[in-house]
């Protein structure tokens, strides 16, 4: 994230954690502006006075390992605050003289923290009980705090879960405080910014689109851009933002993979180009996804097959319209820290996301990403603001590789027919017991195995039909849902006796993590 120096806010220096953009989207909720910005970028002299805090996230790195990570000590003689969280705790510790070592018990999971001082950090964090479950995360600890340091709180395998030094302002938590796992965690981040850094709310929903309307135009310029539209929340979202900002100067792509659910072609044409009078071009390139899927069941050639062959649709159309600089898409940020590093941080690797890591590494167009440092929930509330219809913006995610990820093996028009009936009676039927807006994603699989079954007297053989719903915040972490065996039974009912090719349906009970969201 670009450094903005327009408004009072936060800044976090980045050391790789997968949690890092949540420090961020918890900040935003409290209606506080926030940065982004990698350790091996971050310079003092970027830190002015509109630097209020600076929050130190978690990360894999070892603190031991001085070769592997790089941060200017110098930015803790700033008289700013500075909150460290889990790695950002134990380089704070580091700096200031205390010592870290490998834990003789590793934490990961929830874990008890006990209140063993006051401090304006946890400042109604505790309650009555002077204790809280938080989320650990980590392999190494400190184990010698440095001067003028205190404890305020412990777990029973880190001593100093919570530590402060009142006098310089800086504030370490062993923890994770970000994650909806941490009981409270948001309070201490509240009392963070509010009460140590004394910042006042300065960011909306409003603020967000104004913002982002007005990077557009800096970044488009006179050119012309074009638009991968899906008609999901994502790619609507972008669409009409590009649309407020840029105007005629922006064309909508939405290409037929042969891979989208039932009927949505017809849907997507019909709310972008006769409701909200958006210079759509439809693309029919059915046969041509199909046929370089032919025989592949890797997921991920599954999706550099797809992301390169809408680059190419994108660029051959980009000829034919002519003077077009841009390829704008719907990536959210969730999708660029399973595909790579945001900020440039030892961050892993998941699996790549055809708007991301299925790209070519040689591209015509430049892109255009105005949401990739948002979530989920973050874009529906920006949709508001774009006045998109709850309709649109209400719609669970679905992959830009459609339902290739959600049929391992090798893709078949047998398949593609079997599993677009099985999705369409899953979600019709969460609409019909008034599911669907409980549920943050949910989708039916075709899993690449047969099974044997009974059929009044004759015998069947089979694909099995796994069925996926899960509720979420952001994405990042998801629970399946729990539904009644009476829904559950109807449902496998209604897809076993309606599609001819399913004789057997499973419910996935899986949580992210371990799993992902998606099968591939």
């Amino acid at each position: 994230m670009i450094l903005d120096n327009s408004l009072n806010k936060i800044l976090i220096v980045d050391f790789g954690s997968q949690f890092t953009q949540l420090i961020a989207r918890r900040i935003r909720e409290l209606g506080v502006f926030s940065d982004i910005v990698s350790h091996k970028k971050i310079k003092l002299n970027q830190i002015n006075q509109s630097v209020k805090g600076i929050i130190l996230s978690g990360g894999p790195l070892n603190v031991y390992q001085i070769n592997k990570y790089s941060f200017d000590k110098k930015i803790l003689g700033l008289d700013i605050p500075i909150l460290g969280i889990c790695f950002g705790h134990q380089i704070l510790s580091k700096l200031n003289g205390g010592i870290v070592k490998q834990s003789k018990h590793r934490e990961f999971g929830l874990a008890n923290v006990i209140k063993k001082n006051n401090s304006l950090l946890t400042n109604n964090f505790f309650g009555t009980k002077k204790s809280k479950v938080v989320w650990m995360s980590h392999a190494d600890q400190v184990s010698k705090l440095p001067k003028n340091f205190k404890v305020i709180a412990s777990s029973s395998n880190s001593k100093f879960a919570i530590v402060e030094n009142k006098i310089k302002n800086f504030y370490g938590v062993q923890f994770h405080p970000e994650v909806t796992h941490t009981e409270n965690g948001k309070k201490l981040i509240s009392n963070f910014i509010f009460l140590i850094c004394k910042i006042r709310r300065n960011w909306s929903s409003k603020d967000q689109k104004r913002k982002l309307i007005k990077n557009v135009r800096a970044q488009v310029g006179d050119n012309k851009v074009i638009c991968a539209l899906s008609g999901g929340v994502d790619s609507s979202v972008v669409a009409q933002l590009l649309n407020k900002a840029i105007g005629k100067k922006l064309y909508c792509i939405f290409v037929n993979t042969g891979l989208l659910r039932k009927n949505e072609e017809a849907q997507v044409v019909q709310t972008f180009k006769k409701k909200l009078k958006i210079n759509l071009i439809y693309v029919n390139a059915e046969k041509e996804f199909l046929n370089k899927l032919k025989n592949v069941s890797d997921p991920e050639k599954k999706r550099k097959i797809i992301g390169n062959l809408f680059i190419k649709i994108f660029e051959r159309y980009a000829k034919k319209i002519k003077n077009v600089k841009f390829l704008a898409q719907g990536t959210l940020y969730p999708d660029l820290i399973e595909s790579k590093s945001v900020t440039g941080s030892q961050t892993s690797k998941i699996k790549s996301h055809h708007n991301v890591g299925g790209l070519p590494k040689k591209m015509n167009l430049k892109l255009l990403e105005p949401l990739k440092f948002l979530f989920k929930d973050e874009v529906r509330k920006l949709g508001l603001e774009l006045n998109l219809s709850n309709e649109i913006i209400s719609r669970h995610p679905f992959p830009g590789p459609g339902l290739a990820i959600r049929m391992p093996g090798i893709i078949t028009n047998e398949k593609i027919k079997i599993l677009k009936e099985a999705d369409y009676y899953f979600i019709q039927a969460l609409r019909d017991h008034g599911l669907y807006h409980k549920i943050w994603q949910a989708y039916a699989a075709l899993l690449p195995v047969k099974t044997v079954g009974v059929m009044g007297d004759n015998r069947t053989y089979e694909y099995l039909c796994l069925l996926r719903a899960i509720t979420s915040e952001d994405g990042m972490t998801a629970d399946f849902y729990e539904f009644k065996k009476s829904f559950m039974q109807t449902i496998s009912n209604k897809i076993v006796n309606s599609i001819r090719g399913i004789n057997r349906v499973v419910y996935d009970i899986t949580s992210k993590p371990p799993s992902t969201i998606e099968l591939e």
